[in-house]
């Protein structure tokens, strides 16, 4: 078994009076292709947004590469780390949101160079070539000096993909990338990420795609309320679930 990537531990989360996430383990190891799924308002996009820190987080541990994430805890004592340091622990993941965040006034290579140029300080040239490398990656080479408005939603979710790959990210996390997309546009960004996939990328999805869930992941959660229902391997989930609410789960869902 590959080294532990990320571990999980009593993950819990409030707005106001409302829990969101009851206490969330999980543990992923370096390689992995983990699935999220579950009903809206299940957690899943929650738990990906604490685990960069765009979500304070009330209790628990999260630890990426052996790293304690957002806080530094020392018995019943936690303060929450500073910007600084949580802007570069942030940088340990890339993620990929339903909309694409492109900025418009910049070409597809310009996008993917930002983050290159500005954060890690990369000569301009280096970055270009990277962000050619990538977008070719995505089968967008040709399309590297058009601009957001010129390219379709699945271009433009591609180019967002390459964006946060070339930052050399030790995990991905993927919020529904595909649900803002008409329906033909879906399988070329599917298609990119089972490349992805195949290059052995650590990635973690929150995904609606229960098909493509089964296909691409080693794993596969199935949260509920809050919490992890079930988890394990998607051949046996999707075709012998062992919980009544995943069996309707999957009633209700596009896997057949």
């Amino acid at each position: 078994m590959s080294k532990v990537l990320l571990e999980i531990q009593g993950l819990r989360k409030q707005y106001g009076a409302v829990e969101v996430l009851k206490g969330v383990d999980c543990t992923m190891h370096q390689g992995e292709v983990i699935s999220i799924i579950g009903s809206s308002g299940s957690g899943k996009t929650t738990m990906l947004r604490c685990i960069n820190m765009l979500e304070d987080f009330q209790g628990g541990h999260i630890r990426l590469d052996g790293e304690e994430i957002g806080y530094d805890q020392s018995g019943s004592s936690r303060k929450r780390k500073s910007e600084k340091e949580i802007a570069r622990q942030r940088a340990l993941t890339g993620m990929a949101f339903q909309q694409f965040n492109l900025f418009p006034h910049l070409t597809a290579a310009k996008n993917v160079m930002l983050g290159l140029v500005k954060v890690k300080k990369m000569p301009h040239d280096e970055a270009r070539a990277l962000a050619e490398k990538w977008l070719d990656r995505v089968g967008l080479k040709s399309r590297a000096d058009h601009y957001p408005g010129q390219l379709s939603g699945g271009q433009q979710q591609r180019v967002a993909i390459a964006r946060a790959i070339a930052m050399a990210p030790r995990l991905m996390l993927f919020d529904e990338v595909t649900s803002a997309l008409d329906p033909e546009l879906v399988g070329e960004v599917l298609q990119v990420i089972k490349g992805l996939a195949a290059d052995g990328m650590s990635m973690l999805l929150v995904t609606h795609e229960m098909r493509f869930a089964y296909e691409v992941s080693s794993r596969v959660i199935f949260m509920n309320q809050g919490v992890i229902c079930e988890e394990g391997n998607p051949k046996e989930m999707f075709v012998k679930p062992k919980t009544e609410r995943l069996a309707e789960f999957l009633k209700t869902s596009s896997f057949n």
